[in-house]
């Protein structure tokens, strides 16, 4: 199964291991403002916090591939 997007990620993966956001922002120490701005999909944030929330989970920012046929081919 394939998320939409990151905050989907982050929220479904709280939920999964029955986490509120405050306990989140504490665990992975980031503000919890923060963890409400990632999961409702902040179009700026610090990478460098994303990833200090995503290896609680496991997981890390990575690039992937863009989908031909949107535009950004050069």
């Amino acid at each position: 199964m394939e998320l939409a997007n990151l905050s989907d990620f982050v929220k479904g993966e709280r939920k999964k291991n029955s986490l509120t956001q405050e306990d989140l922002a504490r665990m992975t120490g980031v503000g919890l403002r923060f963890i409400r701005e990632l999961e409702q999909g902040k179009p700026s944030l610090r990478m460098d916090k994303v990833n200090q929330v995503l290896e609680a989970f496991g997981a890390k920012l990575a690039p992937r591939p863009i989908p031909k046929g949107n535009g950004y081919e050069s």
